[in-house]
């Protein structure tokens, strides 16, 4: 795909964008969601602002002029930057103190450099080290981090490295922001991860509303009906005889209404109208009582035209008014009667429950005296019924809403397995978010200092919470080694002075950036999270954060390991760097002769040599040979139409040759022996949510195209982990399978599958040959095979 070709698209994404998120902020309720929502609309206005004056230029490492590809910027849904750098910040009431007690002669341009240049001052490295060694500081982004950095630097000796950052920060610190915020309290320590901290959980619950409907039906129960039920007294009282009421067929039986007018009738008709324009005042609607042919509609309406009683009514009104009785008296009781009485009195009981917004004020006060940055050790105290203690109306004994208490769950601390466990993790996105809290104590493990270690840590996992950017031509996203207080930071890996300059220098040049003993660390942790992965969601394909994660893990185990990216369609450039070749060859030759080789047709390890091809594309060099090859064996997938599916075809090519990561992992690590074990179980596991995910609703396109997409993703880790068991656990997978897929379509792939495990082969077209089975591609250009498609 061309740049142009890409270019002709992001502005009518961006502008779908912005209308999806106007409506959304329209949709919106009044506070922090509304606010959320509003943040959004901002967002995408400038995007469109900067692509339409230029300012921006989508697709590049450094899409913002006159920002250097360190820098953190603010990133919408797409990866699309918005133009803002997060740490370009209005000064804070803290900041705003102390500017103004700074002396008249610390420089600066701007209020933000005045500060920053104070801090490059001896009364602010002072401060600076102060907080660092009680650490009582949060890094918000990774900028927060960079004049720390200088103070440590300068205490430590390490003079020509502080002066060389300092020179590099200059030309940004009047807009930027290099100095963390300060806490009172210390940023709790340990290696156990949660999902959020304390202090997001508690804005999370604080942010907490009552579902719309929930609210509407409290108030069509408690406003609403009342209301109603003294509307049809009123028009009762006018009947002469028996109260109208509806036969078997429907007809209406007994009196009629406006035979008669009680004294009191015209009070009691004005009481109720001013009682409904205040209720319509508060509330807005009529709730469910709003058609306007409805009982309580077309009785409000007869009110009105009577005001001195009902001789201005037509004949056809009265008609109404009966019907309307009738109606209400049939299904509800009489106005006063034991029967309505009791149908309120069950009404009621489903709306006695408090809301959801008490219980969520409940647990925000149990969390209030953990530390805001830290977690929670056990949830025990957190998720116990309502007690007295608790000091609120809700009565004691009443359990705390499940969601609420998943939401609690979040600042749990625990090893990422008990997460997993608990369901608190759900996903391997999720698990990418938690696991840097893990690589940064490693990262920093070989820092003497533990004020420097405790930067390191939290200036890696700040770093890690960036998002990425929409990135063309092969560029690669900022890696955390690019931020100049980082590298700055190398000498401290040592003993932390200058008066070892020859490790220091060691340390700078990289060979010295990982200690034996924090690379075998690096090493067994990773050989654990990748089998936790494997373990919790055997159906997904590795998400690029934990892919990342897993990258830097690698690096520190000093192990040179190819681990590759899923790539979007809509932006994939034509070609592969050669790390995608290496890791196909790991995988040829890890799967020589199982079945994952015989259902892919995966080329055998003597095969590569033609495929090795290699080319220098955009100043990096690209694997012209695997590309080839996958371009040619994504044909069977018959997407010869719009690029988006040809280059998922591709895509998905690229996945089946390297097995997305999985071959690299388990041969690097030596994990074979462990995923052999479990693979029975984990096999099963996927189909199981292949087929289950094929049962559920495709009511679009779209949502067809998805989920053949992903039944065939996990249909691919399926087949990987069959192919680490024994022929006869194979043939009884399949066996299950059959049983499960039925008539589905789904059947064509589970022969499919047969015929490979008895030793059959598919034609070059993926079939069996005698028509009855298929292998199953994710990519087509047409209605998928899945849901109907040829």
């Amino acid at each position: 795909m061309s740049d142009q070709s890409f270019r002709d698209g992001p502005a009518r994404y961006a502008t779908g964008q912005l209308e999806r998120a106007a409506a959304a902020a329209a949709r919106a309720a009044e506070g922090a969601e509304r606010e959320r929502a509003r943040t959004r609309v901002r967002r995408w206005r400038d995007v469109l602002a900067g692509m339409a004056n230029g300012s921006l230029r989508v697709g590049d490492r450094t899409p913002v002029a006159g920002l250097p590809a360190w820098v953190t910027l603010e990133v919408a849904h797409g990866g699309f930057a918005t133009g803002r750098a997060l740490a370009e910040l209005p000064l804070g009431a803290a900041e705003s103190a102390l500017l103004a007690r700074l002396p008249d002669e610390v420089p600066g341009r701007t209020d933000r450099e005045r500060l920053n240049r104070w801090y490059l001052g001896d009364a602010g490295q002072a401060e600076l080290l102060t907080a660092l060694r009680s650490g009582r500081y949060r890094i918000e982004v990774p900028e927060d981090a960079a004049l720390p950095v200088v103070a440590l630097l300068l205490d430590r000796g390490f003079d020509t490295e502080a002066l060389d950052l300092v020179a590099e920060l200059s030309p940004l610190l009047g807009r930027l922001r290099f100095v963390p915020p300060f806490d009172p309290t210390a940023r709790p320590a340990g290696t156990a991860v949660r999902v959020a901290s304390v202090g997001e959980v508690r804005r999370a619950l604080r942010a907490a509303r009552t579902p719309e409907p929930l609210t509407a039906m409290r108030t069509t129960l408690e406003v609403w009906n009342p209301l109603y039920d003294r509307l049809v007294a009123l028009w009762c009282a006018t009947v002469a005889g028996e109260l109208p009421t509806l036969d078997e067929a429907g007809a209406v039986r007994g009196g009629w209404p406006c035979r008669r007018l009680p004294a009191n009738w015209a009070g009691e008709r004005d009481r109720w109208l001013a009682d409904v324009a205040v209720a319509q005042r508060d509330y807005g609607r009529i709730g469910r009582h709003a058609h306007p042919k409805g009982n309580f509609a077309r009785l409000h309406d007869a009110l009105l035209s009577c005001p001195d009683g009902s001789a201005n009514l037509t004949a056809r009104q009265v008609g109404w008014i009966r019907r309307a009785i009738a109606n209400t008296v049939t299904r509800h009781g009489a106005p006063d009667s034991a029967e309505r009485a009791r149908v309120r009195a069950d009404h009621k009981k489903s709306i006695a429950a408090p809301p959801h917004t008490a219980f969520a004020a409940v647990l925000t006060e149990r969390l209030r005296d953990y530390p805001a940055e830290g977690g929670i050790p056990d949830l025990a105290p957190i998720s116990a019924p309502v007690s007295d203690a608790d000091g609120c109306d809700i009565p004691s004994g009443t359990a705390v809403p499940r969601h609420l208490l998943d939401k609690a769950a979040r600042a749990l601390e625990a090893s990422a397995d008990e997460l997993i466990r608990r369901g608190i993790i759900g996903s391997g996105d999720m698990l990418a978010r938690v696991l840097p809290q893990l690589t940064a104590h490693l990262l920093a493990a070989d820092i003497a200092d533990p004020a420097a270690a405790n930067l390191y840590g939290q200036l890696y996992t700040a770093f890690r919470r960036r998002r990425g950017l929409l990135l063309l031509n092969l560029r690669g996203q900022a890696r955390f080694e690019e931020l100049p207080w980082v590298t700055a930071m190398e000498p401290l890996r040592v003993d932390g002075t200058a008066g070892s300059r020859a490790d220091a220098a060691r340390a700078r040049r990289g060979t010295g950036g990982s200690t034996r003993d924090s690379a075998r660390a690096a090493r067994r942790l990773l050989g654990q999270m990748t089998l936790l992965t494997l373990g919790a969601f055997p159906y997904a394909v590795l998400p690029n954060p934990l892919v990342r994660e897993f990258g830097a893990l690698a690096r520190q185990a000093e192990l040179g390991l190819p681990l590759v990216e899923e790539v979007a369609a809509d932006i994939f450039m034509g070609t592969f760097t050669t790390k995608w070749a290496d890791a196909a060859q790991v995988a040829g030759r890890t799967l020589e002769g199982t079945l994952y080789q015989a259902y892919y047709d995966l080329p055998s390890p003597g095969d590569w040599i033609g495929h090795g091809k290699t080319k220098r594309r955009w100043g990096r060099a690209t694997a012209t040979g695997f590309t080839e090859l996958c371009t040619r064996r994504a044909g069977e997938a018959g997407c010869d139409g719009g690029y988006v599916a040809r280059n998922g075809a591709i895509l998905e090519q690229s996945q089946i040759l390297t097995t997305h990561n999985l071959a690299v992992l388990i041969d690097a690590l030596d994990l074979s022996e462990r995923v052999r074990e479990d693979a029975p179980d984990l096999a099963r596991d996927t189909f199981t949510w292949v087929v289950r995910q094929l049962s559920r609703p495709t009511p679009t396109q779209h949502a067809e195209l998805t989920a053949a997409k992903n039944a065939a993703y996990a249909w691919r880790q399926g087949v990987f982990l069959l192919a680490a068991c024994d022929r006869d656990t194979q043939r009884e997978q399949v066996l299950r399978l059959r049983a499960d897929a039925g008539g589905t379509p789904l059947a064509l792939a589970v022969e499919g599958l047969g015929h490979i495990v008895e030793g059959g082969r598919f034609t070059r077209q993926g079939w069996v040959p005698d028509g009855s089975g298929r292998r199953l591609l994710g990519w087509t250009a047409r209605r998928h095979w899945l849901f109907g498609g040829p």
